[in-house]
């Protein structure tokens, strides 16, 4: 969710950044995940081991792929002309397509997607297209859904969509400037999908702390117990120095930080410029994981009154 590059010396506003559909996006791989439950649907299955000998069946009838299905309403329709824009190779053409699956589906969530994405000029009209996928979403899917599958929904290919939608909303309207709506989009989607397969907490992290909401910060490190990455110890940390200054709780919780992850201290103190381009790849505890750390959290270091003299401190001092 897209959407915030600063430089350490120049605070500016934090903008999560937008992931741009390319050829090859992942989501079309939804596809074939879409076939799948449209051929068991189908299907009426009296126990799990006469479902595991139709998928051995199905695959080995079909060379080991998932065989296509034909799409039934107009919004199957739109989706299906979706995937093939996520595969196309220009964005001329997945705009077109795009558009395309509009006038066959208003509905369409997707669309509104990657119209905001690849097409809108500014902030304020990459808004108005995600927020007319997120009406589209609630459209389409209707109330009953959000009751039934909240807790799980990203585990629905339907509500995957929406999701989208929303999470590019949230970071468009952070960097607007409209943090408290930002954060209670970011909220509500972990509500409806605590297992948060889209990254959504480490968003909200940040977020909490560029607004100082220390309380739902706290509440927040503590819904994920078990969080490993560098944003995560490194929230914990600052969140630590701003509740009591330099203290054996922060220093603890930012030496577990530099333990963890080395890279932040050069980008957090200006030692080191991010680069103009963000790596393909994200790997745990290396530099490209500070640099995309760094890169959505700079405002919140910078907007903490000695924090990163704080940093230099513990740095100097040997401990890593």
């Amino acid at each position: 969710m897209t959407k915030k590059k600063a430089k350490p010396s120049k605070p500016k506003p934090a903008s999560p950044r937008p992931a741009t559909p390319s050829s090859g996006d992942r989501r079309a791989h939804e596809k074939m995940m879409q076939d799948l439950q449209r051929i068991l649907n189908q299907q009426e299955f009296s126990s799990v081991e006469e479902a595991n000998q139709f998928m051995q069946q199905l695959l080995a009838s079909s060379g080991g792929r998932i065989p296509e299905m034909p799409a039934r309403s107009a919004l199957e329709q739109a989706q299906e002309l979706m995937y093939r824009a996520w595969d196309a190779p220009n964005r001329t053409l997945r705009g077109k397509l795009a558009r395309q699956a509009l006038t066959i589906s208003p509905d369409c969530v997707d669309a509104y997607v990657l119209l905001a994405e690849e097409t809108a000029k500014t902030p304020a009209e990459a808004r108005a297209f995600y927020e007319q996928g997120v009406q589209a979403g609630e459209r389409s899917l209707g109330t009953e859904a959000f009751a039934e599958m909240a807790g799980h929904f990203w585990g629905m290919l339907e509500t995957r969509p929406y999701m989208r939608a929303r999470l590019g909303l949230a970071q468009v309207l952070w960097s607007l400037g409209e943090h408290q709506p930002a954060a209670d989009h970011l909220r509500e989607m972990l509500r409806l999908n605590p297992g948060d397969n889209q990254g959504v907490r480490y968003l909200l992290a940040t977020l909490l702390l560029e607004i100082d909401d220390r309380d739902a910060l706290e509440q927040l490190l503590a819904q994920y117990p078990d969080e490993w990455s560098a944003n995560w110890k490194y929230s914990a940390a600052l969140l630590a120095f701003r509740q009591a200054g330099k203290s054996d709780q922060a220093d603890a919780r930012l030496q577990a930080a530099l333990d963890y992850n080395r890279f932040v201290p050069a980008y957090l103190t200006g030692r080191k410029k991010p680069p103009k381009h963000m790596p393909s790849f994200i790997s745990p505890g290396e530099d490209s994981e500070a640099l995309e750390y760094v890169l959505d959290a700079m405002r919140a270091w910078q907007q903490t009154p000695g924090a990163r003299d704080w940093l230099i401190e513990i740095l100097t001092q040997g401990k890593t």
